[in-house]
């Protein structure tokens, strides 16, 4: 019986398409009235491709988004005829996704002031304890949420600094991921955070790279970690729950 290709569910991970897109909008640092769809429809793509090959199982809301920005980017690219449409929402198509968006972060930004609060009755809310510090910070360590996408950024450069073409094999992996799981609570057991790259020896093989990676998906979708982005570096930095 052959081993079947080890796969990632994102569902109740963390994030989903309206996320990646917030992401690619504020790495390439644009205006969210003045997307440049075409540079950020690409990169989407390249996230849905990548996601693909590593046996990512996601949600269809990540290909409807993705045929939403590819029809807006083709509408882009047709001709504008002056003195056709007085409606400003026809002239400039990206407004289709633009609209949604806002609205979209107006309901994130809600919803995350909401969950910081600890529901006691109808109209009394509590303070969580130990809710202040989600994060050990200090002045020289701040630390901010880090997510899925953040994750892959840091997946992706340690690829890239590996030699030679990076082509994995899920199907023969040495360590499962089962293992590499418990390897990485042990760590965590000791030192209680743990950067990212510390996860990797010192000149690891692709598919020790991939079922690290994949360790760590399931370790957040379990609840047993949550991973944070350092705001001066920009490291990932693993928090033992």
């Amino acid at each position: 019986m052959q081993n079947k290709p080890y796969a990632v569910k994102l569902e109740d991970i963390f994030e989903g398409p309206m996320d990646l897109l917030v992401h690619l909008i504020k790495k390439n640092e644009v205006d969210i009235h003045d997307i440049p769809i075409a540079l950020i429809t690409d990169q989407y793509l390249e996230y849905i491709n990548w996601m693909e090959s590593m046996n990512i199982d996601f949600a269809g809301d990540f290909l409807f988004m993705a045929a939403t920005l590819t029809q807006i980017k083709s509408k882009t690219l047709l001709p504008v005829h002056e003195g056709i449409g007085d409606d400003e929402d026809d002239e400039d198509p990206r407004h289709e996704i633009t609209k949604p968006l806002i609205e979209y972060l107006q309901m994130k930004s809600a919803a995350e002031q909401l969950s910081g609060r600890n529901l006691l009755g109808k109209n009394i809310f509590i303070r969580m304890p130990g809710s202040p510090d989600e994060y050990p910070q200090t002045q020289e360590n701040q630390f901010i949420h880090a997510g899925l996408f953040e994750l892959i950024e840091a997946f992706q450069k340690v690829l890239e600094k590996m030699p030679g073409e990076h082509i994995v094999d899920l199907t023969a992996d040495r360590v499962s991921v089962k293992d590499k799981i418990s390897e990485i609570i042990d760590i965590l057991e000791e030192k209680n955070s743990v950067t990212f790259m510390e996860l990797f020896p010192r000149k690891p093989g692709k598919s020790d790279v991939v079922v690290t990676f994949l360790a760590v998906l399931e370790l957040i979708k379990l609840h047993l970690i949550k991973i944070a982005q350092h705001v001066q570096t920009g490291i990932i930095r693993l928090f033992y729950l």
